[in-house]
């Protein structure tokens, strides 16, 4: 299983170049296997985000909607996820990333993501970079 973090769904519905080719084609072939997913914190940043202006996003419950149509997977946040949010050891103090993080990991997925941040995390976590 993949999971997209917030900005690379972002990309991906964009058609952004921010995407690298390696990553495209892992999405591709997750997405033909029915096991792409985001987590549903991906939701609420999304929306956070573009509520503050600084992403340019269609209606989002419509586009929420016509992904998960699509065949896209929603994570549920549940109490264990947010205890492990909590749990994590020398992580910055993002709740949005930390939700993710936890998501993916107890969910025993890839994360896909550019964010320096988690790249560079040195916890137990599969990770991808979204730019390769």
């Amino acid at each position: 299983m993949i999971l997209l973090d917030t900005h690379v769904l972002i990309w991906l519905d964009e058609g952004s170049d921010r995407l690298g080719a390696r990553a495209r084609k892992l999405i591709d072939a997750t997405f033909r296997e029915e096991s792409l997913a985001v987590s549903a914190m991906t939701w609420w940043e999304a929306a956070m985000l573009q509520s503050k202006g600084r992403v340019e996003l269609p209606p989002v419950r419509g586009w929420y909607r016509d992904l998960m149509d699509a065949g896209l997977m929603e994570i549920p946040m549940d109490g264990e996820t947010g205890m492990v949010s909590v749990e994590l050891e020398g992580f910055h103090g993002d709740p949005a990333d930390r939700i993710i993080v936890a998501t993916a990991m107890l969910r025993g997925a890839t994360l896909m993501t550019a964010d320096e941040k988690i790249l560079g995390w040195s916890g137990l976590l599969d990770r991808c970079d979204a730019r390769q």
